[in-house]
């Protein structure tokens, strides 16, 4: 029930576009992804599979997400503690390109119950509009997000038991439709601002 993994090559990170008139989206592996939570009985029902990365680990993924998250109005983005592992792995198994990564700095500052990622996420952002897809934000990081960040904003909670389902998808693309992004078929420019909650 699971495939074997040998360590692929690294491929070259992907200059970031900001001219992009599309809003980016910034995609947590573990929990969105990878379902880490749950039975895995449920989990092969949905059309998940399981990959062993070897040491006794492995992944739950569905081969149908990197289609899907492709077919969105966004610029992907990887914003993982897998960082540029992620394109190593997880891209090649879901079918997406090399995708541009946020690295997290070492020492960053903590700012209470924010989340160690929600600062950084903020500074890469630099005021273009994002939706974030993770198992880990909560209210604080919406607020922190709503006072640092001058464009909209979209933290959506995604459990880590289901990962990305039809609804988390439907939200997403419900969203940039209402920011008018291109490709959404409302694409006269943007019409929301804020902090969405999401999730």
């Amino acid at each position: 029930m699971g495939d074997d993994l040998r360590e692929p090559a690294v491929p070259p990170d992907p200059p970031m576009a900001p001219s992009s008139a599309r809003p980016l989206l910034l995609i947590d592996v573990d929990g969105p992804l990878n379902r880490f939570a749950g039975g895995h009985r449920g989990a092969y029902r949905a059309g998940y599979r399981k990959y062993r990365m070897g040491q006794g680990h492995h992944l739950m993924l569905h081969p149908g997400h990197g289609r899907r998250l492709a077919a969105l109005p966004f610029d992907l983005v990887w914003a993982t503690t897998w960082e540029h592992e992620a394109d190593q792995w997880i891209a090649p198994l879901l079918g997406l390109p090399p995708l541009p990564v946020i690295e997290w700095p070492d020492g960053a500052p903590t700012y209470g119950r924010v989340h160690f990622k929600t600062p950084t996420v903020v500074d890469f952002a630099s005021g273009r509009p994002f939706a974030w897809v993770d198992d880990e934000v909560t209210d604080e990081d919406r607020r922190f997000v709503a006072e640092h960040h001058a464009g909209p904003a979209l933290l959506h909670h995604v459990d880590p038991a289901v990962g990305l389902a039809d609804d988390d998808f439907a939200a997403l693309a419900e969203w940039a439709g209402r920011l008018g992004a291109p490709g959404t078929g409302h694409d006269d420019g943007p019409r929301a601002g804020g902090v969405a909650r999401g999730g």
